[in-house]
């Protein structure tokens, strides 16, 4: 439709494309349009109308809470004892089910509750009269309350900076991954006095190759100061080891050392899952069996714990769990075979039930292949047999860290000693 707009004083302009026709848009110069006609006028206000009523509609509606909805309460509404006016009792009943609905609408856990901050808080408000508060916002929560939080994280933990010029300091890099799946990379200092978070990087889009690896090292090197630190230590990978090898070359005093946590766990993989390849010959002939446990053991494990029948019957037999470690948690098989042996009493007892053999018809061949080993006392001994075998690398997980030697650790109760003078480790079957 047509109308005109206001340039100047005298001056006026034709143009098209007004959605408006029917009525004067205050504050632009434009007019109504004279070709509408009043039916125009009539259906435009029906149509405002109808959004408008829309809007309202969409808006989210509110919830009356059970006191006001007169839900809970044995008298009628309205109707307060002395006693209850004096001590406030509605107005507290009334703030109490305001928190609760704030929890259930906003998703919270309820464990929140048990933090000691969310108690302060609300006994600050109690005590101090505080007229027209309002609560921080999104944006200040996450902007200027963050940032003075995250400066006073600083300050309290500049004593424990101030010990490294001293003592010296390790850094601890590892490779993780956040809940969406971004790669990120961990940078860790610690000293004798204890370890610092330093910072995250989000390797997203990067090749994480040596020189990638190198510049994030020479990074927090530096900004530590190269003369505070004394090594850096990484896992084993291939490009995590040329890297260190670089930064020795760099920084003459200072030392690249693989975890030996990752050390250890790579031993244990190569034993309990050997290649049957040229150059492995010897591992795969000593160390088959221990695969084949566990494989056997894991196959026990997912046949139980996959179906919610089988699962209910085997906790009526004992009253530990079947764990479900995960790949990357160290000695993740050592940890599962040591919970099958604790429950093999349990399980022998209920495949031989009567409930047992009822829900075993689903999957006859698989409950067999279970019933065959768990009944089985060679195969039992095999896993006695390895759980005596690991006892050289679980000693040498305990003898390499150093927190079991410390003064600090041992003097906490008296009955502790370093890991070389205890006979359940050294002497452990």
């Amino acid at each position: 439709m047509w109308g005109k707009r206001k340039r100047g004083r005298n001056d006026w302009e034709m143009f098209t494309g007004c959605i408006d026709k029917s009525r004067n848009v205050s504050g632009t110069g434009i007019s109504i349009c004279k070709k509408a006609t009043s039916a125009d006028k009539l259906n435009l206000k029906q149509l405002e109308d109808a959004y408008e009523a829309k809007k309202i509609e969409s808006q989210v509606k509110e919830v009356q809470l059970p006191c006001e909805a007169g839900v809970g309460f044995k008298k009628r509404k309205g109707i307060s004892t002395p006693i209850e006016r004096a001590f406030g009792v509605e107005i507290r009943d009334q703030l109490d089910q305001e928190i609760a609905r704030m929890f259930s609408t906003g998703g919270l856990p309820f464990n929140l509750a048990r933090n000691p901050h969310y108690l302060r808080a609300f006994q600050f408000a109690a005590n101090n009269k505080i007229d027209g508060y309002v609560p921080p916002g999104y944006n200040k929560l996450r902007t200027t309350l963050l940032q003075k939080e995250k400066d006073n994280v600083h300050r309290l933990l500049e004593p424990l900076r101030s010990t490294w010029k001293e003592k010296g300091v390790t850094i601890v890099s590892d490779g993780w991954s956040d809940p969406t799946r971004k790669p990120l990379i961990n940078f860790m200092a610690t000293s004798s006095n204890g370890p610092l978070f330093l910072k995250a990087v989000n390797c997203f889009g990067e090749v994480k190759d040596i020189f990638y690896i190198v510049e994030l090292m020479k990074e927090v090197i530096n900004e530590i100061g190269h003369q505070n630190v004394v090594q850096i230590i990484t896992d084993n990978a291939t490009n995590c080891k040329a890297a260190g090898e670089i930064i020795e070359s760099q920084f003459a005093h200072l030392y690249w050392t693989p975890c030996v946590v990752h050390t250890l766990n790579l031993a244990l993989k190569n034993i309990c899952s050997p290649r049957n390849v040229e150059t492995n010959e010897l591992t795969y002939e000593q160390c088959s069996w221990i695969k084949e446990v566990h494989e056997d053991a894991l196959a026990i494990k997912n046949f139980i714990m996959n179906h919610n029948m089988r699962l209910s019957i085997f906790t009526k037999f004992t009253p530990l769990r079947l764990l479900s470690v995960a790949d990357t948690r160290f000695a993740s098989i050592i940890v599962m075979l040591k919970r099958l042996k604790l429950i093999k009493k349990g399980l022998q007892v209920m495949i031989i039930s009567e409930e047992w053999s009822s829900y075993r018809l689903d999957d006859t061949e698989k409950a067999n292949f279970v019933k065959e080993y768990i009944l089985n006392d060679d195969w039992w001994d095999k896993m006695a047999r390895w759980a005596k075998n690991n006892t050289p690398i679980d000693c040498l997980a305990h003898s390499l860290h150093l927190r079991y030697y410390s003064d600090a650790w041992l003097l906490e109760d008296s009955t502790r000693c370093a890991p070389h003078r205890d006979g359940e480790i050294y002497k452990k079957e």
